[in-house]
């Protein structure tokens, strides 16, 4: 009887892990189809120029987004994931957060005051940020986090997914021509804002979790765990982002709109692997055995090398029937961006059972740190001495495998595994 107890108990652990990560890919990849889908009509009707103008000025906001978050999703989830329980966790964990991520928001919105009365392009293009700035407050209002650590992303998924589903009338509607930039920002901007909102009152209802606002005082140790994080997100948001911004400035809004459409094309195969560990962490995080590591990381391995090989075969044809042959210069970027698919993987199963379990969380902002500095110095080379586009994605990419030697070396180093 108590084995087939013990059966059943592992049975329904395992089923909440499938289930957990099946309702987080989905919902992120039904975003991303969602957008893949819009895109030929978007690229139309708004031209490269436009639309890359609107990817660079989100790209900005991504670093206001890093900062507000301030790397508070790990510690948050932690606690949550160990304790899915306890109410009075729940509602003192959530509003912490919150209330931290209030305080952030407002110095964001100073900084971004700043730079609109000094900077020539924000202040051209200063409705557009502001616009989209206000996107940030999605952030703060839905902590997805939250409901990864109860394992109830199916709640996520169709508050996000329905928000989703009812701007595309909308955009068809308001979206004709580059002069409707500001309409589609304010669409895409404001409809999760109200998933948030809506997200609030549920907690209270249904979750029986209260949100409240924290003394600041109290607030020190919250952001003493974050700190590793956000130091670590920040490093890897610059990076990442950094690619947009050097684009952007270096070259054009159109080779901007070739980035994004590669970038697309390779979000949906990233999403789908890169969900495998945070769906895992949960149950994982609750019984670590090495031999258990060692089989997720020789999976995932294979997984990213099969879809660089898909990318490659049929990469070309993506690209042609989403931007027609104006963007098919998109195809050689979106090779090299799914390399990083790879790096992704191994390195997510570094940090998500090795570094984070076992308390090592500023090895994850070396990790980031040396990346960077590796990424600045491979494109230097590639703006200063060739000036070419695809130097600067192959410097990107190298910058990712720097992280896994950096990361065996730690390992090794430290013991760890």
């Amino acid at each position: 009887m108590n084995s087939v107890r013990k059966k059943i108990s592992g049975w329904l652990k395992h089923s909440k892990v499938a289930e957990n990560y099946f309702f987080m890919t989905f919902l992120q990849g039904a975003g991303i189809l969602i957008g893949l889908l819009l895109y030929p009509y978007l690229i139309r009707v708004m031209g490269g120029r436009t639309y890359g103008t609107y990817v660079f000025v989100l790209s900005n906001i991504q670093f206001f987004i890093s900062f507000i978050t301030f790397g508070f999703t790990f510690p948050a989830l932690k606690k949550i994931a160990l304790n899915p329980d306890d109410t009075s966790n729940r509602s003192q964990t959530v509003s912490e957060v919150f209330t931290g991520k209030c305080l952030l928001l407002g110095i964001s919105a100073l900084f971004l005051g700043i730079l609109m009365a000094t900077i020539p392009f924000v202040q051209r293009h200063a409705a557009l940020y502001g616009i989209i700035f206000v996107s940030t407050l999605t952030d703060i209002l839905f902590p997805t986090w939250f409901f990864r650590g109860i394992q109830k992303m199916k709640f996520v998924t169709f508050v996000n997914l329905s928000l989703r589903i009812l701007t595309i009338p909308f955009i068809f509607i308001c979206v004709k021509s580059p002069d409707d930039l500001l309409k589609y920002a304010f669409i895409v901007s404001i409809f999760p804002v109200f998933g948030g909102i809506f997200t609030v009152f549920y907690l209270h209802l249904k979750e029986n979790t209260r949100l409240y606002f924290v003394k600041f005082r109290d607030l020190k140790p919250i952001f003493r765990d974050a700190m590793p994080f956000f130091w670590t997100d920040a490093l890897g948001t610059f990076k990442q982002e950094a690619v947009t911004f050097i684009i952007g400035t270096f070259f054009s809004m159109k080779e901007v709109a070739l980035y994004d459409l590669a970038n697309k094309i390779i979000m949906i195969p990233r999403l789908i692997t890169t969900n495998i560990n945070a769906a895992l962490f949960p149950n994982v995080v609750r019984n670590l055995q090495r031999e258990r590591i060692l089989k997720i990381i020789r999976y995932e391995r294979w997984i990213g090398l099969s879809i660089t090989g898909a990318i490659i075969a049929t990469g070309y044809w993506v690209v042609w029937l989403l931007g027609g042959k104006a963007m098919l210069e998109a195809y050689p970027i979106a090779v090299l961006l799914s390399i990083t698919i790879y790096a992704w993987l191994v390195v997510g199963c570094y940090i998500n059972y090795l570094f984070v379990p076992q308390n090592r969380y500023y090895f994850v902002t070396q990790n980031q740190l040396g990346a960077l500095i590796s990424f600045l110095a491979f494109v230097a080379i590639a703006l200063f001495v060739f000036k070419n586009l695809l130097l600067v994605i192959l410097a990107y990419t190298l910058s990712h495998f720097i992280e896994i030697f950096y990361c065996r070396y730690l390992i090794k180093k430290h013991q760890l595994l």
